[in-house]
């Protein structure tokens, strides 16, 4: 793990997509947080350690979606299947499929496997197997503020976690889609789909993949900045708020979004599907929001254990 300092830094963004407003300055204290995603071979270790059934292994309960047809209530998950040729933008479903059998051994579904991906972030993870890995690891899952300010690496007011340019002197410094979305990704960066963690360069604090790659989970329930609880002090203060955290599990909740009447979390960092054509969220300040019941061949998560004793820092390193 890496240690990152306490400190105040400018949180979200006013140039980009609406839900990174208003960009505000927050104090975080100093925490230790994973040097990269948790990979492949850590999961298994924690599965076969506690025999852990993850949400994507089971099939969905048919009170919890009334109106769902029976095929989608097999054990699944979401996986990118891109389409022969360029289609609009405007619906997603066109390169997003429920597909049996898909889950954290099997990225792309049945027939596929982990084996030769050991060291590549583990995907198809659901808010709860996060959870899950993360306090038999003894350690938690970040807040938003705490995974803002790891990927900025002690940088201010850069657009991303290296400096103001996606591709310095044409540089790929992140696993991300080049190309024309969803069709056409010309591997510029060497890889399809997940790389191995350590690809590419570490960010300021030394930390690998908190851009692209996969998404990343955090523990904080989702709202806008605007209205979300900064803690002590108020977004728009005189003063920055300190630790602060997301709302509450029902102002998450927003029925006229595509998550229903499901509770949401934040997710950070983007991943190997972000293009500037579709998705620029390759940014510190991006973040979207994720329902708590689905998982995706692009979605993984990192811990971080907060400011405590050196032995429980040690022990959460050997797992």
């Amino acid at each position: 793990m890496v240690w990152i300092p306490a400190g105040r830094f400018q949180m979200g963004s006013d140039h980009h997509y609406p839900e990174e407003a208003p960009a505000h300055q927050v104090d975080v204290s100093g925490f230790w947080i994973d040097r990269a995603p948790v990979t492949n071979g850590q999961f298994l270790k924690f599965v076969k350690a506690t025999g852990h059934v993850t949400l994507a292994e089971l099939p969905a309960d048919p009170s919890a979606y009334p109106e769902a047809q029976p095929t989608l209530l097999a054990a699944s998950s979401i996986v990118f299947v891109p389409p022969a040729r360029a289609i609009s933008l405007n619906d997603h479903y066109a390169w997003w499929q429920y597909i049996a059998g898909a889950d954290w051994r099997h990225p792309e579904g049945r027939g596929s496997s982990i084996k030769g991906r050991e060291h590549h972030p583990v995907v198809h993870i659901s808010h709860g197997d996060a959870l899950a890995y993360a306090f038999w690891a003894g350690k938690q899952l970040p807040s938003e503020a705490q995974w803002e300010r790891a990927a900025r690496g002690g940088l201010e007011a850069t657009e991303f976690a290296w400096g103001s340019e996606l591709h310095p002197a044409g540089r790929m410094l992140a696993n991300t889609f080049q190309g024309d979305f969803p069709h056409h990704n010309t591997l510029l960066d060497g890889w399809e789909r997940t790389s191995p963690v350590g690809s590419f360069p570490a960010n300021g604090y030394g930390l690998f993949d908190m851009i692209g790659n996969v998404w990343e989970w955090t523990d904080d329930w989702y709202q806008h900045h605007g209205s979300r609880v900064q803690g002590p002090k108020a977004v728009g203060s005189c003063c920055s708020p300190e630790n602060p955290r997301g709302a509450t599990q029902e102002a998450s909740i927003d029925p006229s979004s595509q998550h229903g009447l499901l509770p949401r979390k934040v997710v950070k960092g983007g991943s190997f599907l972000c293009a500037p054509s579709h998705c620029r969220r390759y940014r510190p300040a991006a973040r979207m929001a994720q329902g708590i019941d689905t998982s995706t061949c692009h979605l993984g998560f990192r811990c971080v254990v907060p400011s405590v004793s050196g032995d429980v820092v040690a022990s959460a390193m050997r797992c």
